[in-house]
């Protein structure tokens, strides 16, 4: 990979280190703490968030009507959301040590806490829990992926890639085919070396 580029890709993970960084000390301020899996909030700002609640009577008669038409679609998508969830994670589990390839955490991108809100009634927590799951699954299945396509084909597209996945910068350039299989090793290589600093944790 050309100098230049491999430093600004440095650059933009300081910069997402250091922005994550920011953003969990503007979160410490909003005065609640995690004890485990618990989200503890000071009880001014609890109280708070009970006043403002909307009970569940008052929640019906406020819906939109395109939100009853939707419902189904959104929570029909479940069932292939729930499938494809199946497969990749059998895949992950059956296929990564074979490859040598470290696991990807569900932990790390499927994460349920917005039970805690107090400011929440029960239906709008149900939705909170579907599309935290439908989201972290999503990334979740993204990085399995990822890791697939840096082993087999880490290959940048001819074309501009919207949103691509958090390895897709340090992929070799598109049509840059000199000593390919070498550099295809290499990058192998690197996930094994991940798969052997996570088991040093």
């Amino acid at each position: 990979m050309n100098q230049r580029i491999q430093r600004i890709v440095e650059q933009i993970a300081e910069l997402r280190s250091e922005l994550s960084t920011l953003i969990d000390e503007r979160e410490s301020r909003l005065r609640y703490r995690l004890e485990g899996k618990r989200v503890v909030f000071e009880q001014t700002l609890l109280e708070t968030h009970q006043r403002v609640k909307i009970g569940v009577f008052r929640w019906f008669r406020t819906v939109r009507p395109q939100n009853y038409l939707t419902m189904p679609l959104i929570y029909g998508a479940m069932v292939p959301l729930l499938f494809f969830d199946i497969c990749i994670s059998l895949y992950q589990a059956i296929s990564f040590p074979i490859y040598r390839i470290a696991k990807v955490k569900r932990a790390d991108y499927i994460i349920f806490d917005h039970q805690h809100l107090a400011y929440l009634n029960i239906i709008e927590k149900s939705h909170c829990l579907y599309c935290s799951y439908a989201v972290g699954m999503v990334a979740y299945a993204q990085e399995i992926i990822a890791r697939t396509e840096q082993y087999f084909c880490p290959i940048k597209h001819a074309r501009h890639v919207t949103n691509a996945h958090s390895r897709y910068e340090s992929f070799l350039n598109y049509g840059e085919g000199e000593h390919f299989q070498d550099k295809l090793e290499t990058f192998r290589d690197d996930l094994g070396k991940e798969k052997n600093d996570a088991h040093s944790d």
